[in-house]
C-alpha cells in the first residue's frame, strides 16, 4: 500500500477506455456517475483514475513473456522476488512497467472500469492494461495458493452501439460482456463482487439505420444510469 493510504483505507481504481474523450462517451458518463456517489459514501478514500486512451498502457513485449514464463514455472512468486528473476534490460524494463500496476490493482477494494465494445469486444486500449497487469501468480497468495483478489469489488460500466440482448441477431457476436466476466472470474474475483452495468444501442440516436430503436436505446440507457446510481449508494 502506497506509504500516503493508510492500512484499511478503502480504494477505488477507476479506468476509463473509450477513445471518445468527450462528454458523449457513454462509458465515461456511466463510470464517472459510478465514482461520485461512491467517493460520496467513503470520505477520506483513495482515489485512483487512469485515462487508458490519454496515457496508454504500452503492449507486452519479449521480455514481458520471457520474465512471466520463467515466474510461471516457479509456481507463485512473491512480487517483491520477480525483479530477481530478470535476465537483461528488456525483462527488466518490462517488469519496471508492470509492477506499479499489478500493485495498484491488489490494493484496490473497489475497481471500476469504463469498457465500450469496439468490433464485439473491449477496447484496445483497454485489452493492453489487461494483458499488462495479468502478470502470472500475480493476484495468488504464494503461500496457500489463496485468490487474493476474492474480495476485490469490480463494477463495469459498458456500451455498445447495437442490441446484443438474448433473441436478437447479434447475441452471439457478444464477446465484450462474457469475455470480461471470464477474465475477472480467472483473476479470482468472486462472482458476487462482480457488477456489469450495460447501455445498448446508444448508436440508435445517431445512425440512421438504428433510427427505429432509438426508444429503446433510450430506456437502456436511462435504465443503465439508475443502475449505476443505484450500485453507488450500496456496492
Amino acid at each position: 500500500m502506497d506509504e500516503d493510504v493508510k492500512a484499511g483505507t478503502p480504494v477505488l481504481l477507476h479506468l476509463d477506455s473509450s477513445a471518445d474523450r468527450r462528454e458523449g462517451s457513454v462509458t465515461r458518463e456511466l463510470g464517472a456517475a459510478y465514482a461520485r456517489g461512491w467517493l460520496a459514501r467513503h470520505p477520506g478514500a483513495a482515489y485512483r483514475y487512469r485515462d487508458l486512451t490519454a496515457e496508454p498502457v504500452p503492449l507486452v513485449g519479449e521480455g514481458y513473456v520471457r520474465l512471466g514464463t520463467r515466474a510461471e514455472r516457479q509456481g507463485a512468486v512473491p512480487l517483491e522476488k520477480v525483479a530477481a528473476l530478470a535476465e537483461g534490460a528488456d525483462e527488466e524494463r518490462e517488469w519496471a512497467a508492470t509492477l506499479p500496476l499489478v500493485t495498484q490493482v491488489r490494493e484496490a477494494t473497489t475497481l471500476l472500469v469504463g469498457a465500450p465494445m469496439y468490433n464485439f469486444s473491449v477496447s484496445a486500449a483497454l485489452k493492453a492494461w489487461i494483458d499488462r497487469v495479468s502478470f502470472p501468480g500475480a493476484y495468488v497468495d504464494p503461500d496457500d495458493g489463496r485468490p487474493l483478489l476474492a474480495g476485490t469489488r469490480v463494477v463495469v460500466a459498458a456500451a455498445c452501439g447495437g442490441g446484443y440482448g438474448p433473441g436478437t441477431p447479434r447475441e452471439g457476436c457478444d464477446f465484450q460482456l462474457p469475455y470480461l466476466r471470464a477474465y475477472f472470474a480467472t483473476l479470482g474475483v468472486a462472482g458476487e463482487n462482480l457488477r456489469v452495468v450495460r447501455a445498448e444501442l446508444t448508436r440508435a440516436r445517431d445512425i440512421p439505420a438504428l433510427g427505429r430503436f432509438r426508444e429503446l436505446g433510450e430506456r437502456s440507457l436511462a435504465g443503465a444510469r439508475e443502475a449505476m446510481r443505484e450500485l453507488a449508494e450500496s456496492f
